[in-house]
């Protein structure tokens, strides 16, 4: 690993529930990220769950000490790219992840993700925290 990583949406459920490993792996990086779609994913999931307001002012704290990184126009161009190099591949996977790929693409960081179907996007870097 770089150092230098962006945190997938079941990385950071992981450490919301104080998983081992995945404090760890975070107390082992010199920089993290979030990217505002997994945060849209939390919120998501806050206002679907039986706590929704506790949830979401979790995710709010959380929000608060992480340097967020949005989508922008170049990585709207690796998205586009992705996608397509998916599609050719027969091998698409969920809207917001190739968006999450895009973003740690643009910006040369490693992807922390329990989700295997990132390995298909050619370029990007993963780990795996468990």
């Amino acid at each position: 690993m770089n150092g230098r990583v962006i945190l997938d949406t079941n990385i950071i459920i992981a450490l919301f529930e104080q998983e081992r490993s995945a404090e760890y792996g975070l107390s082992r990086t010199e920089d993290s990220h979030v990217p505002s779609i997994a945060l849209g994913e939390l919120y998501f999931g806050a206002v679907r769950s039986g706590r929704p307001k506790e949830n979401a002012t979790r995710i709010d704290r959380f929000v608060a000490t992480s340097k967020v990184l949005v989508p922008d126009a170049e990585s709207a161009r690796h998205y586009g790219a992705i996608r397509d190099a998916l599609r050719r591949q027969g091998r698409p996977i969920p809207d917001n992840d190739i968006w999450i790929a895009a973003i740690a693409l643009q910006h040369g960081l490693t992807l922390i993700t329990r989700d295997a179907h990132f390995r298909e996007i050619e370029g990007l870097t993963t780990e795996d925290w468990r």
